[in-house]
């Protein structure tokens, strides 16, 4: 599936993360959108371990942009969050097994290369910035 609720999560997060001006906690964001604070955590977390966010600790500590919106690619945000890239199909070259047993054997195969380079390249050149307010 290309886009998980970890995902989802994610952009959403850093729609609001991206407009405050102080630090956003995880409690508070995940009161905000309706989500599990502990999920919202990790992903967060996972989001900083890449260089998307940024920690700060202390009482009034949370999470910060470390770069702009224009210079974080949708797919470096998916990545993150899923912690792997995205892909549409069981079938691809992120995945050495093929539930046919035919790894780039079949007649579609390289239609379906071809479709997930396109939607790759799509997210790579697709910012933050393109997608939120």
């Amino acid at each position: 599936m290309l886009l998980t609720r970890a995902s989802e999560y994610a952009l959403l997060s850093l729609d609001i993360i991206q407009t405050s001006d102080r630090p956003q906690g995880a409690e508070q964001l995940a009161t905000q959108l309706n989500i599990p604070k502990s999920f919202l955590a990790k992903i967060l977390q996972s989001l900083a371990k890449q260089g998307i966010l940024e920690s700060k600790k202390g009482a009034h500590g949370g999470f910060i942009m470390a770069k702009k919106a224009e210079d974080i690619a949708v797919a470096e945000i998916i990545l993150a969050a899923e912690g792997k890239p995205p892909t549409i199909f069981d079938c691809n070259q992120y995945i050495n097994s093929c539930p046919h047993g035919t790894i780039g054997g079949c007649n579609i195969s390289p239609f379906l290369a071809n479709f997930q380079y396109k939607i790759d390249t799509f997210l790579r050149e697709l910012s933050l910035k393109d997608i939120t307010k």
